[in-house]
């Protein structure tokens, strides 16, 4: 397999992309929901000499595996095809048909563009000097995700190498980007419920005000990043939703609280988890209120292998492709990814390719109702990938 062919092969291809895109755009499902997504990419798959192993994991996970015509090293790709629980606020004509879905994170590209290239990669596959594992998964918006519970089905335990992209409008469609050693930030996420006495808005010494010992627990958890984390760890508490709405002159029995915590590696992971717990326990004693916490820790930081890193930088650098114009290092980002989980087993690498939309200066960011992406990043993911895997096989 030549390097020149596969890139001829996508871009004669660039189109069909945009389109398989666009119907994935306008058919969004959410997470472990996906069952016309997941039989859309079968049916993609259906007739080409390939194996094809379906409902991976906890949910509706695809591993198509490609053996090539030669011996060689076994590597997987991979794409997400999820959607977000988020009303479309997009003028796009393909814009979702599901009330109150939309992929709003990229996953509709990232699938249009893996199976095109699956597909490119299949026809060569007599000159591949390896196989390739292409893994199209469910569910990553949603912990426990679906690609802990495709690692645990030992589908993927031949694999050597592992890679994929994430399309982020940092950059305009063509610039790529790459970080080595911890990149994306872990995540764990708590719940807590502080029980009070409910009583007359009047009278507050004859109740226990839930609400002032919830807000004290805001204002003293803002101190462990700032005060108990190392100044050169990545730390993140968010308060994001506080249920505290009543009448003006009630005072609230109880009150919930939604918090979500990002990390970067795993020793602020295990401080920020000890001292939430140990916050929550203070508020008791200082109010004389209950406080009932739950706590869960779902992806783990993800670390790029720097040796896959730099073989990524060095494809890319070297792709000599007018699509790929842009070959730069980006910082650590806070976001999560359960790619992580991959990760974790599998040396591999995650990278980025931008694709903020043409004349757009402040794009918005993955997860808004207005999300969209410049789809000439889908030719540039595909290439992207593609220069991957032929300097990962020595191909020229």
């Amino acid at each position: 397999m030549k390097k020149k062919q596969l890139m001829e092969m996508l871009e004669a291809r660039k189109e069909e992309m945009v389109e398989i895109r666009r119907y994935l755009h306008e058919h969004p499902e959410l997470s472990f929901k996906e069952e016309k997504t997941a039989q859309y990419i079968i049916d993609f798959y259906q007739g080409k000499d390939v194996e094809i192993q379906t409902d991976v994991g906890n949910g509706f996970g695809i591993v198509v595996t490609i053996n090539g015509g030669k011996p060689g090293k076994t590597i997987a790709l991979r794409a997400d095809f999820d959607a977000l629980p988020i009303l479309e606020e997009t003028d796009l004509p393909y814009k979702s048909k599901t009330e109150g879905v939309m992929h709003a994170c990229g996953h509709d590209g990232h699938t249009a563009y893996l199976l095109v290239l699956a597909d490119c990669l299949i026809q060569l596959k007599d000159s591949l000097p390896g196989t390739i594992k292409i893994i199209h998964q469910h569910a990553e918006e949603v912990p426990p995700g679906g690609a802990k519970s495709i690692v645990e089905s030992g589908l993927l335990d031949d694999v050597e190498n592992i890679f994929g992209i994430h399309l982020l409008p940092l950059n305009p469609a063509g610039n790529v980007g790459y970080h080595s050693g911890f990149s994306f930030a872990g995540r764990s996420f708590f719940k807590l419920t502080v029980q009070g006495i409910g009583g007359h808005g009047s009278s507050p010494h004859l109740a226990n005000d839930s609400i002032v010992a919830a807000a004290h627990f805001v204002t003293a958890i803002q101190t462990v990043v700032s005060r108990r984390l190392n100044p050169f760890d990545m730390g993140v508490i968010t308060i994001g939703s506080f249920d505290g709405k009543g009448t003006f002159n009630v005072i609230k029995d109880k009150v919930e609280l939604e918090g979500d915590i990002r990390y970067m590696s795993p020793e602020a992971k295990k401080i920020i988890e000890t001292e939430v717990h140990r916050i929550a326990k203070g508020v008791e004693v200082e109010f004389g209120v209950q406080c009932e916490l739950s706590y869960e820790s779902d992806y783990p930081p993800l670390y790029n292998d720097p040796s896959m890193t730099a073989l990524v930088k060095e494809s890319l650098e070297s792709a000599n492709q007018p699509e790929i114009q842009e070959v730069e290092e980006y910082p650590m980002m806070s976001p999560s990814d359960d790619f992580a989980y991959y990760l974790e087993k599998i040396p591999g690498c995650y990278f980025y390719i931008g694709c903020t939309p043409k004349g757009v200066e402040k794009p918005y960011f993955n997860h808004h109702p207005k999300f969209d992406i410049d789809e000439d990043a889908l030719i540039v993911a595909a290439k992207s990938v593609g220069c991957v895997v032929c300097g990962y096989y020595g191909l020229e």
